[in-house]
């Protein structure tokens, strides 16, 4: 210890009084001198891995490779690679054991021996990809759910009722329960397969787990009729709701950690008549925010809505189904105006993700704290940007138009079919057609398609009779192919990976708002933002089928008119 004391003090610089904290620190919880040195002076971790080599000679690694072998899971349990931080690196042509503390040789030495791997090189690697290495190992050689059900059978149901007593990794947990590891590899795998909600649905005689991958369901497992009480048991007790009450519907949220991924999960329960429904959505913490250029919005509608947002006043409305994307959307549109000269001020139901910098109030009806209540109290707090997650009611429309009026700057979400049905909607809730035609700048009615994977991606010549559904003529499919995706692994066998938008822009100019004064109906609105250039879902789901980036059925399943 005392040689090592001396290394780091004259080779690398570091004040004595630090390095010997690192080493008591090192001594009581086992952890590495280099990242404890890192969080504890001003050394950036890089730098000491980087001074660190040169002065031993050992390789430096900033990322190890994603093709990593996973057989040592077999054999070292996850917690002591986590704790010593080191991962043992097999690939097709090379093999190397990946450290973070040069001096941790005994773990080092243990380690080989339990490999039988005595003569291979040390290569010195951040913490982050060390554990991103181990996560990833771990995470594909788990249990698959099929297989933790073969254990599942009468067990002590006191093992349900353990409590997480803090956000700790789900693949950190080795409970010997069958029902908790089964509930865990649920969440694991919904959260690799980056899937968006677990449906946990009860029948007469069997019991049914899916999952939402890019807005379809599809089927993950089939346990025994007879786990249904106790996995909903233990999914209630993670979310601290009342186990006994299967009488009421009841809502929750759990926070995991799955990996390197922080995720929070929204619990809602449904009595039913073979049991309780549980569904599961799931929000991936860890997650980047996508900002507006990552939506798939086409330039002729980019540019303009871009403008619309960082106007000083008046509405901006996002229309479409539930899952449509609209939260994404205003999320992005906010993160790009979001500066230290405004004040933008949210009331949401529920708060999807937090943006730094930016107020974000969450609705509680059961203190009356609703959308109408809560605009009406920020409309007090001075603010530039306000965001209506939803307008639900006749009130909330009426404040969300006082607010635009007298200066502010709305974004708010409606459930219309397209953008000019919103106009509509909100006449039929008692707005007057003059609060309409001066109040709203932009309505932006949008769609989520799946992308075809690339991976398995094919062309193939249409049938005519598909593409004049969507609007396209036999001349402008003369010669052309569309694709599709076959199915592999990779997309789960759906030919699908990830979604994107289409959108429709319709903007509020001087013969729009004449339109909405003498309360024209839908229809009529459409063809005059069409005559305007405006671009209707169909026609730019269209396009992108042309450009290859989705199928022919799926522009219609979403889009059909």
């Amino acid at each position: 210890m005392q040689q090592s004391t001396e290394f780091f003090i004259e080779k690398l610089g570091i004040l004595e009084e630090d390095v010997q904290q690192a080493f008591e620190l090192k001594k009581e919880k086992g952890s590495s001198l280099v990242y404890t040195l890192s969080r504890q002076t001003s050394e950036d971790e890089l730098e000491l891995l980087d001074k660190l080599g040169r002065e031993l000679e050992i390789e430096n690694l900033y990322s190890l490779p994603p093709d990593i072998k996973t057989d040592f899971t077999a054999v070292l349990p996850i917690a002591f690679l986590k704790k010593h931080l080191m991962v043992p690196v097999a690939t097709s042509d090379d093999r190397f054991i990946a450290i973070n503390d040069p001096f941790n040789f005994q773990p080092l030495d243990e380690l080989r021996h339990l490999l039988g791997w005595q003569v291979v090189r040390q290569v010195l690697c951040p913490r982050n990809a060390i554990i991103s290495a181990i996560n990833f190992a771990y995470d594909m050689t788990q249990n698959t759910a099929e297989e933790v059900m073969h254990d599942i059978d009468e067990e002590d149901p006191e093992a349900l009722f353990s409590q997480i007593e803090e956000t700790g990794d789900l693949l950190d947990d080795t409970s010997d329960s069958p029902v908790i590891r089964l509930v865990n590899l649920m969440f694991s795998q919904a959260v690799r397969d980056q899937a968006s909600d677990i449906h946990i649905e009860p029948f007469r005689n069997s019991l049914k787990v899916r999952q939402r991958l890019d807005g379809i369901l599809y089927d993950m497992l089939s346990p025994p009729k007879h786990v249904q009480s106790a996995l909903t048991s233990r999914i209630k007790v993670m979310a601290n709701l009342n186990i006994a009450e299967k009488r009421l519907p009841q809502d929750g949220r759990i926070e995991l950690k799955v990996g390197n991924k922080e995720v929070d999960i929204r619990v809602s329960t449904l009595p039913t008549a073979f049991g309780e429904r549980v569904v599961l959505r799931i929000l991936d913490k860890s997650s980047v925010m996508l900002s507006l250029t990552d939506l798939g919005m086409p330039d002729d509608r980019f540019k303009p809505f871009s403008k619309q947002i960082k106007s000083v006043n008046g509405i901006v409305l996002v229309t479409g189904p539930t899952g449509s994307g609209k939260t994404t959307t205003l999320y992005a549109a906010l993160t790009s105006i979001n500066k230290t000269d405004i004040n933008i001020i949210t009331v949401e139901d529920p708060i999807e993700y937090r943006i730094s910098g930016i107020g974000q109030v969450q609705v509680n009806p059961k203190i009356d704290l609703t959308f109408a209540s809560g605009l009406r109290s920020i409309v007090r707090q001075d603010p530039d940007v306000i965001l209506v997650g939803e307008i639900r009611d006749t009130e909330t429309a009426e404040i969300a138009i006082q607010s635009a009026l007298t200066g502010h700057l709305v974004f708010s979400t409606l459930h219309t079919n397209d953008s000019a049905s919103a106009i509509t909607r909100l006449i039929d809730m008692g707005i007057e057609p003059f609060l309409i035609a001066s109040s709203i700048n932009a309505i932006l009615a949008q769609r989520l398609v799946r992308i075809i994977c690339p991976n398995c991606k094919e062309s193939y010549k249409p049938d005519l009779e598909a593409t004049r559904k969507l609007g396209l003529t036999d001349k402008e499919m003369e010669g052309k192919m569309v694709y599709r995706g076959k199915g592999c692994a990779k997309c789960h066998y759906t030919g699908f990976k990830g979604r994107c938008g289409i959108f429709e822009l319709l903007l509020m100019d001087k013969v729009m708002k004449h339109l909405v004064l003498s309360t024209a109906n839908a229809n009529d609105i459409k063809e005059q933002g069409i005559k305007n250039g405006m671009i209707t879902l169909l026609c730019d789901g269209a396009n992108k089928v042309l450009q290859g980036i989705t199928t022919i059925e799926e522009v219609y399943r979403v889009a059909q008119e």
